[in-house]
């Protein structure tokens, strides 16, 4: 570790997707995804709509069946027999408007098996308070669900991913209908817990120049991966115009910034919310 704490980034572990494919019925979706991902690094995956990048997240997780195998490679080479510890916030979380469940609650219902309605155990309330305080919520402790909004709630499941700390970090468009200041804060807490936890975190993202400011790799999937590289290579490459119809020239290309401190000053015109990839 280091003075603050951080857990330094050995950048040799790393999870590995051989011959990985997904299949809907008799419909290949995904079909020979080769993928590795180092601690410590965010890799960014775009691609159209229809490509398989929400599919390819849930068939990580077990969701959905899938051919070829997940893995996680400790440093020098030595490979965990454990199943993979992966976090997970989804794209879309329906929250029912009349729920009285506080943000407490559900990290209680998380934590212990000891009914909620009993009341919440003190060591329960330290962790959660701890977890929430790394992504900058702690004071969302006893704030219903259904009254925090969409960027605040995010934050909120990416705190709930943390328990345990996993090995594997995937986020589905975390910050889709969050408002500019709580996507570069989301951004933020993301790239921070990235360096403080070690982790290998894949982003699908519709925000090509957002996922180009943070990610170290960014990936083009169209059922298979079209084109891995570094953000600043991926953008330039023809693929990128020929699938979502626009694309970037040199001077465009967004300045890698893994801190996420700078979307809010982009003063470039990006294709707006709906005219890119969803």
């Amino acid at each position: 570790m280091n003075n603050s704490g951080s857990i330094r980034s050995c950048g040799e572990c790393c999870t590995r997707l051989v011959n990985f494919g997904v299949s809907l019925g008799s419909k290949p979706v995904l079909d020979h995804i080769d993928l590795h991902m180092h601690c410590g690094e965010l890799t960014a995956i775009i691609g159209p709509n229809g490509a398989g990048k929400t599919t390819l997240l849930r068939a990580m997780t077990g969701d959905l069946p899938h051919t070829g195998s997940l893995r996680f490679i400790h440093r020098g080479n030595i490979e965990n027999s454990k199943p993979l510890r992966i976090g997970y916030v989804p794209q879309r979380i329906e929250i029912d408007s009349t729920s009285p469940t506080t943000v407490m609650d559900m990290f209680a219902s998380s934590l212990s098996r000891w009914p909620v309605w009993l009341g919440t155990r003190a060591s329960v309330h330290h962790k959660t308070r701890e977890c929430l305080a790394l992504v900058g919520a702690d004071e969302l402790i006893n704030r219903k669900l259904a009254e925090i909004s969409i960027g605040q709630l995010q934050r909120v499941f990416l705190a709930l991913a943390l328990i345990p700390v996993p090995e594997l970090l995937l986020l589905d468009e975390p910050v889709s209908g969050v408002d500019r200041a709580g996507m570069e804060l989301f951004y933020q807490t993301v790239s921070r817990m990235r360096k403080d936890f070690d982790l290998s975190i894949l982003l699908v993202s519709h925000d090509l120049a957002a996922a180009a400011r943070v990610a170290d790799r960014m990936i083009l999937l169209n059922r298979s991966v079209l084109c891995d590289g570094p953000p600043g290579e991926v953008l330039l490459n023809p693929l990128i115009r020929s699938t979502f119809g626009f694309g970037f020239t040199a001077d465009e290309i967004p300045e890698h910034d893994p801190r996420g401190n700078s979307l809010l000053h982009d003063r470039c015109q990006w294709p707006r919310e709906g005219s890119g990839p969803a």
